[in-house]
């Protein structure tokens, strides 16, 4: 058996190490598999597992072209022939599908491709966008076209500069996704119910909750508090690689306004424009690749704060239990259920609170780390992507 992961990167990002981590399980159960990738990838792992079958240039000639002509999924021709080219050459038994939408591939050209050679395909959906016309999510918006024919999309200046081609986006998509031998995994629940709901609901839909590298994100004493002066402060944590608005920066930004100064606020991922534009009372740190200096910033702080209004199943919230912290998130997406209430909290989604559920937290102590540390062990990486080889195995066997 050969099994083929398709993604937009390769070792960086969510998506890109849920792919290393899979193609490691892989490796060590000794079956033949590569990441076919197209933007970036951790050098490590693209000279072992990765094969790039396009580059940075082309993905911003597509994603100009897809915001000018509001075609997003449907025009990346050229990159999408190299890729099939590539997968001729592999010839796998198995593709399994990832990131679909960073203007890497062709829908109706690839998935024809699929059709014809009867390839067997998993494909996790990290986000909604498989059946919407052009949004990832919607719930912020609190849009439910999607149920019936995206049309007149509310989102639409986001995605395409001049035209609104969402309602024929979903009738391409719902037609090239159709008749396939295609399995649905789901990192979450709450999108599980999403995809049973959408025209993709016919299909096996499996949730394998996403995992982590237990032996990098644990308890990791360091001097962080000490780096940044900050001894006898209650900190909270935020880290994510894209602020914005429906990440929580906001958020944060109010809570700077309302935390007395026995609080200090870290946040891991800012660029420099952003670390300018904050204000002085929160910590910024630019994003980083090293993930043990990561588990030490999450060691060193009292609560993880996920304040998305968007959002799957966010590794971020599972880094934190393991290295020992506690977890406060909005009751939004597929973000509550790596929580229970040993270890962390759920709240509604707005500041105060938030707030409210900070300084509880601060003044009771109801989580310690042992009970953080029992809930991340049940998203150890090795165990949670073991599902993935049950599932490439369940029709050979």
């Amino acid at each position: 058996m050969k099994v083929v992961q398709i993604n937009a990167t390769c070792g960086v990002g969510s998506t890109g190490k849920i792919c290393v981590s899979i193609a490691q399980l892989l490796d060590q159960n000794n079956i033949e598999n590569c990441v076919l990738y197209s933007i970036k990838h951790g050098v490590e792992n693209e000279k072992k597992y990765g094969k790039s079958y396009s580059n940075l240039f082309y993905t911003k000639l597509y994603a100009f072209g897809a915001y000018i002509f509001g075609n997003q999924g449907f025009n990346a021709r050229l990159i999408t022939k190299r890729l099939i080219r590539m997968l001729d050459k592999e010839a796998p038994d198995i593709v399994h599908l990832h990131n679909l939408h960073s203007h890497n591939c062709d829908l109706e050209m690839l998935f024809s491709y699929f059709k014809q050679k009867k390839i067997r395909l998993i494909w996790t959906f990290h986000d909604c966008w498989a059946f919407t016309g052009y949004c990832p999510y919607f719930s912020a918006a609190e849009c439910d076209k999607w149920l019936r024919g995206c049309c007149d999309c509310i989102l639409r200046k986001s995605y395409s500069c001049f035209f609104d081609k969402s309602a024929k986006l979903y009738a391409k998509k719902k037609k090239s996704f159709s008749d396939l031998d295609l399995t649905i995994v789901t990192p979450s629940k709450w999108l599980a119910e999403l995809v049973e709901k959408s025209f993709l609901g016919s299909y096996e839909t499996k949730v394998i909750n996403n995992g982590i590298n237990l032996s990098i994100f644990k308890p990791a004493p360091s001097d962080f508090r000490k780096e940044y002066g900050i001894e006898e402060k209650f900190i909270v944590l935020g880290v994510c690689f894209d602020w914005h608005h429906n990440k929580g920066v906001d958020v944060f930004i109010d809570l700077a306004e309302k935390l007395s100064d026995e609080y200090a606020i870290v946040l891991v991922g800012s660029n420099k424009d952003m670390g300018v534009s904050l204000p002085e009372r929160i910590i910024s740190i630019e994003r980083t690749k090293d993930q043990r200096r990561l588990a030490e910033i999450y060691t060193a702080c009292d609560v993880f704060l996920n304040p998305t209004r968007e959002d799957n199943f966010p590794t971020v919230n599972l880094e934190a239990l393991a290295c020992g912290t506690p977890v406060i998130t909005f009751n939004t997406g597929g973000s509550p259920e790596a929580i229970d209430d040993t270890c962390g909290m759920t709240v509604d989604c707005d500041v105060d609170s938030m707030l409210d559920a900070i300084e509880y937290v601060k003044k009771e102590h109801p989580f310690d780390q042992e009970a953080c540390l029992r809930r991340a062990a049940l998203f150890d990486d090795n165990k949670r992507f073991k599902e993935y080889l049950d599932l490439y195995l369940k029709n050979e066997r």
